[in-house]
């Protein structure tokens, strides 16, 4: 795992401990420092004592006592009769962080998804002076404890899993020691650090880099800006503020890579020290790359995968890759789950599984994609209009709305595309499509939504799509 010798004796508040909260804690313990860590889910507290003597919890052996300051914790308590004797040297409470004076501590580590607007153990550490962390500036502070080796950082509304998979992809092909992480695959502290000359490629989301500090990419990228998550942000303005703070953290001579249509004439970018930018829209013109490639890129179709592939085919160019690798790279790339995923094709048409879309900014190059296409859309809605998708509506000629959003879809729809049709269910959504599409034609289920009012997330909702798929006769 990734460590800093800097952690060493240090006191850290870990809240959360889903896969990169778990890791954050490994880290932390292996780095040397003292831990107090909470999860309002009890299964997850469980999971990281029982049986491996890694401190206490905070029942029946005393714990933390409440309010009571971090230095007066007792770190190795008596566990309850039965439970795991705490192993010397590792220091390890589980304790509900609402009843503690954070004063003590070095930093508060949360997870992405607590919300530092309004969540009131943010405020408590703010006001008690102490920093609130993620797992990626934990992950900046070990790097000079790492071999030499590269960073880049890519963020944007939309596009960053695929351009963060594919530059780590290319990377591969071209036999350089890469790891991807961030907001995508296994949490950064838990992987095994590279050999000198390698490069990790991380996925950074707003939240993630409201929570870190030091980040300097070699390279970041930003794809686009378009309004998203603003309950956690001051508007519009703070949220593309939040994104710029990536180029903000980059010394000087820095490499980044910017959408100048989108992005670079934003006044949150206009005072980032750091965007020496490498524009994306220049990206195929100083490459020899012809628009007709783009058919040799199976997983890689639409606009919005070309210009996925343009921020990657720049930033390999930055890394010193060659233009045959970079091809060779484009070419063998597979598409990640729920993101434009060709999960079968039954009786000549093709099922593609885009669940990952979920704002109408998303979806509309996924409508670009295909020139005959049964679309499924709706869930949890984030706006009121389908406006973002309206250049592309000709390419549908029929739509099966679901979810909470279902009713007002529809009512946006029926004037606009020939057949519109309220499923409300995903699986009722996939047999209607099924059975009025004809051979050359496209099922995609690209839900402009989120997925909660129905899924436990965008991943449990394609692999619904999926066994839908699967179980038609």
């Amino acid at each position: 795992m990734i460590v800093s010798r800097d952690w060493a004796g240090k006191r850290y508040a870990v809240l959360g401990l889903a896969r990169s909260g778990a890791a954050t804690v490994s880290a932390l313990l292996a780095g040397g420092a003292s831990v107090v860590a909470w999860d309002s889910d009890p299964a997850k507290r469980d999971a990281i004592l029982p049986g491996t003597g890694r401190g206490t919890s905070e029942a029946g052996g005393g714990g933390v006592p409440q309010g009571a300051p971090f230095a007066e914790a007792l770190l190795h308590p008596q566990p309850a009769a039965g439970g795991p004797p705490p192993r010397a040297g590792e220091d390890l409470v589980i304790a509900d962080l609402d009843t503690l004076d954070l004063s003590g501590f070095d930093a508060l580590v949360v997870s992405p998804g607590v919300p530092l607007n309004t969540h009131p153990l943010a405020a408590a550490a703010r006001a008690a002076g102490v920093p609130v962390i993620g797992d990626i500036e934990l992950f900046a502070q070990a790097r000079k404890d790492l071999p030499p080796h590269k960073v880049v950082g890519i963020t944007g509304t939309n596009g960053k899993s695929t351009t963060t998979a594919l530059v780590h992809h290319i990377l591969t092909t071209a036999g350089v020691p890469t790891l991807m992480g961030g907001n995508i695959g296994l949490p950064i502290l838990g992987q095994e650090p590279l050999p000198q000359g390698g490069v990790y490629v991380l996925e950074l989301s707003s939240y993630q880099i409201d929570l870190t500090q030091s980040l300097d990419c070699d390279v970041a990228v930003l794809l686009n800006i378009t309004p998203d998550h603003l309950d956690r942000y001051d508007g519009f303005e703070g949220y593309a503020a939040s994104k710029a703070r990536l180029f903000s953290m980059q010394s000087a001579g820095r490499n980044a890579v910017v959408d100048v249509v989108s992005a670079a004439d934003h006044d949150a970018l206009r005072g980032s020290k750091g965007v020496v930018a490498s524009f994306i829209e220049d990206a195929f013109d100083f490459k020899p790359i012809e628009d007709s490639e783009q058919r040799e890129w199976p997983a890689l179709q639409g606009p919005h995968n070309r210009h996925n592939a343009r921020a990657a085919v720049e930033v390999c160019d930055i890394l010193g890759l060659d233009l045959h690798t970079i091809r060779m790279g484009l070419r063998t790339y597979a598409s990640l789950p729920h993101r434009m995923q060709h999960v079968a094709t039954r009786n000549g048409v093709a099922f593609v599984n885009d669940s990952k879309a979920t704002n109408p900014e998303s979806t509309a190059p996924a409508l670009a994609a295909f020139p005959r296409v049964h679309w499924i859309v709706g869930g949890k809605r984030k706006g009121d209009d389908l406006d973002a998708c309206a250049a592309h509506l000709d390419h549908v000629v029929a739509a099966y709305t679901i979810g909470e959003a279902a009713p007002l879809f529809f009512d946006l729809l029926k004037e606009k595309i020939p057949v519109v049709e309220q499923s409300g269910t995903l699986e009722a959504a996939v047999a209607h499509a099924a059975a009025a599409a004809r051979p050359g034609d496209t099922v995609l289920l690209s839900p402009a939504c989120a997925s909660f009012d129905q899924f436990r997330d965008y991943e449990a909702r394609g692999d619904a799509f999926h066994a839908a798929v699967e179980a038609l006769a």
